[in-house]
């Protein structure tokens, strides 16, 4: 599969994935991989089982048949604290922010500091925050304040940096910019492509094709649970995207756009 990295590894690769409920083929035969510092657009309409297969990669659902292999080496997720074991995490569109807890909270929700004594070492917390935070967005200022408070953009660093702190190589991205104005939106989009000049992989799960176009190395578009096209970004317009999002298939007469590179 075509890549946009030096690395000849994957982060990740998923072959050949199944998924079944009864009679019910949500994913049939998908397979993607995710290279050091690229971002693979994961597109299709709602139902399609873009969700689901990015669902079995994060550990929330198993797959009825197929491998996914991390670094090379067979995985098996069984639940999100399998994958996060992996280095994948996944920032969900609704976040999974604690909204009455303010930014250190929900930054080590579930995976707590705690002192020699066993106790919370909410110092550390409110320092170890304060750093993950202000690196990601210099201006962040409001860490007391319960994140109910805090702007669509903030509530997404808070997610972002949750995910870095505790060392994601992969990260899965669930309509990162979706209610956001056009500042925060251009904010998460350039905290994007910092991750991914550090080598982050990233899945990205979006309808919106501006962020598809600027952001992405490579999109795979499903379509009744199956992959229906696999490009390069430079290879295909909006209207060929479009196309296998509506119909399952490429306009007629297509040809790559980017030539044979």
């Amino acid at each position: 599969m075509l890549n946009a990295s030096t690395s000849d590894t994957p982060l990740v690769k998923m072959v050949d994935i199944h998924k079944q409920f009864g009679g019910i083929h949500a994913v049939e035969g998908v397979s993607v991989d995710l290279y050091p510092g690229e971002v693979v657009g994961v597109l299709g309409h709602n139902g399609a089982g873009k969700s689901c297969l990015m669902r079995i990669l994060s550990g929330a659902m198993s797959q009825t048949s197929g491998e996914i292999l991390v670094n090379d080496s067979p995985a098996t997720l069984n639940s999100p604290q399998d994958a996060r074991s992996y280095g994948i995490e996944t920032i969900y569109q609704t976040l999974a922010l604690a909204n009455h807890l303010d930014a250190p909270a929900n930054l080590f929700m579930g995976r707590e500091l705690k002192t020699r004594f066993g106790n919370l070492d909410e110092p550390r917390m409110l320092t170890e925050a304060t750093e993950a935070l202000r690196q990601l967005n210099p201006n962040f200022k409001n860490l007391r304040d319960p994140v109910s408070r805090l702007s669509g953009g903030q509530r997404q660093v808070i997610a972002i940096a949750r995910a870095i702190y505790f060392q994601a190589k992969v990260l899965i991205m669930d309509e990162p910019t979706a209610a956001l104005g056009p500042s925060e939106t251009a904010m998460v989009s350039d905290l994007i492509l910092r991750l991914k000049s550090e080598g982050i992989g990233i899945f990205l799960i979006s309808h919106d094709m501006h962020d598809v176009f600027e952001l992405c190395d490579r999109v795979m578009v499903m379509n009744k649970g199956k992959n229906v096209g696999a490009f390069r970004i430079n290879d295909v317009n909006k209207d060929d995207i479009l196309s296998l999002i509506i119909k399952g298939t490429l306009p007629e007469g297509w040809r790559p756009r980017g030539g044979d590179q």
